[in-house]
């Protein structure tokens, strides 16, 4: 009777995992199908590289786009990582039990606030600050890298401390023992030795970053134009789909399921690149 229980358990667990690769596979298989005419008929590097997205005339791009969307991540990247791994080495080597007990719900919760609500808090509060005090119409790309730069937190503070945990106590107390400061260890052994999980965080991370769509959409501007500073409007592609797909049809829509595939491919290198470095010591 246990040996029938234990096969039955791995089989239904096989067909959980079966049906979650089944399910990526069947997107995967819908998105090319109607997103690949579009980019063969065009050609993979007037799609990639064109500068002009004016579907009505014929003219899909998408160059524009992929140059907000890296900028934005960058930004984000830029402004969330230092602070987040800042905040890891705090909770993890730092912060009392109580208060760091008391911190990491408050950061979790973080990563449950919808997007719309991160949106519209930049909206109010972001933009108008980045057009009084700075400079440019406010939505922008730095506008877009604040807010992502706060959605990608959680992720990178709670893996980064959790990896910093996981090290063996002895790493810590022979560092100290040879007479290294706290901060001496935490900086040329600790770190380093995280590295694996910490990059993975952030490349996760910044995985959320690239896939954000509706708080992106509300203090981005979204113009389709290359931006020549940061504080210009960008459109990134994740926007691009979410704006039009309510009333594109024909090619159009084939140009936006294209564009999905171009951001389902850097997604995928991403979290492959995190599975990589997770995977390795």
């Amino acid at each position: 009777m246990r040996t029938f229980k234990e096969k039955l358990s791995g089989r239904i667990f096989f067909a959980l995992a079966l049906s979650s690769i089944s399910a990526l596979a069947v997107i995967t298989i819908f998105i090319i199908m109607n997103g690949a005419p579009l980019i063969a008929s065009v050609g993979p590097i007037n799609f990639i590289f064109g500068r002009t997205w004016m579907p009505d005339q014929g003219q899909f791009g998408i160059f524009p786009m992929i140059v907000g969307t890296l900028s934005v991540t960058l930004g984000a990247a830029i402004i969330g990582i230092p602070i987040g791994l800042c905040c890891a080495v705090f909770l993890a080597e730092y912060a009392p039990k109580k208060m760091a007990n008391a911190f990491r719900p408050a950061i979790q919760l973080l990563a449950s606030i919808p997007s719309v609500v991160y949106g519209f808090w930049g909206l109010v509060f972001v933009v108008p600050f980045i057009r009084d005090h700075i400079g440019g119409p406010g939505l922008s790309i730095l506008a877009g890298s604040i807010i992502l730069a706060i959605m990608i937190l959680p992720t990178i503070i709670s893996i980064s401390e959790v990896s910093l945990n996981a090290l063996p106590r002895q790493y810590k107390e022979g560092a100290l023992s040879l007479g290294l400061t706290h901060w001496q260890t935490i900086r040329a052994l600790l770190i380093p030795s995280a590295k694996s999980g910490i990059v993975a965080a952030i490349i996760l991370g910044l995985g959320r970053a690239v896939g954000e769509t509706m708080a992106v959409i509300m203090v981005v501007g979204n113009a389709t134009a290359l931006p020549e500073s940061i504080l210009d409007p960008v459109r990134t592609l994740t926007t691009n789909i979410g704006l039009e797909m309510g009333y594109a049809t024909g090619e159009h829509r084939q140009a936006l399921f294209a564009t999905g595939i171009v951001l389902f491919v850097l997604i995928m290198i991403m979290n492959s690149t995190a599975q990589y470095i997770t995977r390795r010591k």
